[in-house]
């Protein structure tokens, strides 16, 4: 065993402007918040940032249910305590695939032993409600993703809470909560996940999560993941019977939650509507400029999200080259596109405190000496 220690070298930390599919640059406040002194996570100052962080929550949710929390872990960790609390072996659930996170459910509920049935969409296109209420007589759960990240697209939610029946509603909100209208009580969401870095302007780390009184009726009563059990973790946050009695569960990531607290109230001050009004603003603008430079959008025109634009790239133009001198020139990161779109597509995301008129500006400046570098 060596006691030397590893040569590292010191390089100062680039400033990047992310205007990619997540993370975003977070709000002032929420990387301000991050230098407060750190708490326990049983002290009562932090129990109180936690209480306060789950009544916002419930705000941009649209929601009343009382376990709504923020998991110790990123939104991909939300998917899965959704499927591991709902989900025993033979279980019918029903998900809508529009694209690579309506895949990412498909695996999951499967390796949580559901008989899935997949009801796939042209990538590009929302998804179809009636088609997928069709595709099952009596299933326990109906997936779907109200903002699929990878192609750009936003779809009708409502429209599916509107024909679920009896089943539950599960939905993937990363890219939506805190960037367009929803409403989980109004529209039948059961059971939904997000992650706090893209338009709740949040760095990764935690994973917004609602769950209906009448879902957590219908839970698997000892899920095979402890960290993710919702039962255990409803006591740490006062829920458990309603009571408010706090039971331990494990060691919270308390900076990231009085961050997200920091975030949240951000977004509670300015209003959860004219933070949706922003980002449709900032959507619009930038489609706009990108058609008038002769770009082609990728998602299907009326159902595009304001939050991620998806745009073709021009034929003959080498997408990686062009986000690399974004990089390096101009310190800007768009994504690539996805599966078969890798290098066909980018992906362009304006969340958070990047929804602005002047970050608009700036990406379309960037993109226009980017091309012209490129051809």
């Amino acid at each position: 065993m060596t006691t030397t220690p590893p040569t590292t070298s010191s390089r100062p930390v680039a400033e990047r402007h992310l205007f990619g599919p997540g993370p975003c640059n977070p709000y002032p406040e929420a990387t301000l918040a991050l230098a407060a002194p750190l708490l326990g996570h049983l002290d009562p100052d932090f129990l109180a940032v936690m209480d306060e962080t789950c009544d916002l929550l419930r705000y941009v949710w649209g929601t009343a249910n009382r376990r709504t929390l923020p998991l110790s872990a990123t939104g991909s960790a939300g998917m899965e305590a959704a499927f591991v609390n709902t989900v025993s072996p033979g279980d019918v659930v029903v998900v809508a695939v529009n694209g690579l996170f309506g895949e990412r459910m498909v695996d999951v509920a499967g390796r949580h032993g559901a008989e899935v049935v997949r009801v796939d969409h042209a990538w590009g296109t929302p998804v179809d409600a009636e088609r997928v209420a069709a595709a099952h007589p009596s299933p326990k759960i109906i997936a779907a993703v109200h903002a699929e990240t990878s192609t750009g697209v936003r779809s009708d939610i409502a429209a599916l809470g509107a024909v679920k029946g009896d089943a539950l509603l599960l939905v993937d909100a990363v890219t939506s909560i805190g960037g367009i209208e929803l409403r989980a009580d109004d529209w039948g969401i059961d059971i939904g996940y997000a992650g706090t870095q893209k338009c709740l302007g949040v760095a990764p780390g935690l994973a917004p999560f609602t769950i209906s009184d009448r879902a957590f009726g219908r839970r698997v009563e000892k899920p095979s993941s402890w960290y993710l059990d919702l039962g255990l973790l409803g006591g740490y946050v006062g829920e458990a019977s309603g009571a408010g009695k706090r039971t331990y569960h494990h060691t919270a990531p308390t900076a990231m939650v009085v961050s997200l607290h920091a975030g949240l109230r951000r977004i509670a001050d300015e209003g959860l509507e004219k933070v949706w009004d922003r980002h449709a603003e900032a959507g619009r603008l930038l489609q706009d400029g990108l058609e008038e430079m002769g770009l082609e959008l990728f998602a299907q025109e009326g159902s595009r999200l304001p939050e991620l634009t998806t745009v073709r790239v021009p034929d003959g133009v080498d997408s990686a080259a062009v986000r690399g001198y974004l990089l390096e020139r101009h310190d800007i990161e768009i994504g690539a596109g996805v599966g078969e779109f890798a290098s066909t597509v980018w992906r362009i995301g304006l969340m958070g405190h990047n929804a602005r008129p002047d970050r608009v500006a700036l990406v379309l400046a960037a993109l226009k000496d980017a091309l012209a570098h490129a051809s």
